[in-house]
């Protein structure tokens, strides 16, 4: 090979690898550009769309063990309410309880519908608890129940 071949081959070997880094680079810069932060404001407006931020719940502390009854309005009767409860391990043990929404519906009348809760934890007198509903942080406000009183007691007073 003569030395003009081998300047050529090395030049245009350096204008492939310059070409492939421009391309990756320009493809970089449009997946940027093209990622979608609607997928947080989808979560959000999900959560908007549930209007929860307080959730109020009837607070049993009985043979040791904590449940917390009490009902979220949903915005449709095919929204069911979903609970998982978590108990970080510490003394006193940090509860929290996860609400989340499933809906498989397509096509579902709007019509405001209460969802009844009942979670459960064995844990210490003192453990604390929170609540998230649907990933998001919200103020749980427990209201002690009365002496004698049970969980299967528990009634709802709906207004009207």
């Amino acid at each position: 090979m003569n030395k003009q071949s081998l300047i050529a081959v090395v030049v245009i070997f350096l204008l492939i690898v310059v070409g492939l880094f421009a391309f990756t680079y320009i493809k970089k810069q449009e997946m940027v550009n093209n990622t979608e932060p609607e997928t947080d404001n989808d979560v959000i407006s999900q959560v908007d769309k549930y209007n929860v931020s307080e959730i109020t719940g009837k607070h049993y502390f009985i043979d040791g063990t904590h449940t917390i009854v009490g009902e979220i309005i949903m915005p449709t009767p095919c929204d069911l309410l979903d609970t998982d409860v978590m108990v970080a391990e510490s003394y006193p043990e940090q509860v929290t309880i996860d609400f989340g929404v499933i809906n498989t519906s397509q096509n579902c009348e709007e019509k405001l519908t209460s969802q009844r809760f009942s979670v459960t934890a064995k844990v210490s007198e003192e453990a604390t608890f929170n609540a998230r509903f649907m990933g998001e942080r919200v103020t749980l406000n427990l209201i002690p129940a009365g002496e004698g009183e049970t969980p299967d007691e528990f009634e709802v007073y709906i207004k009207g």
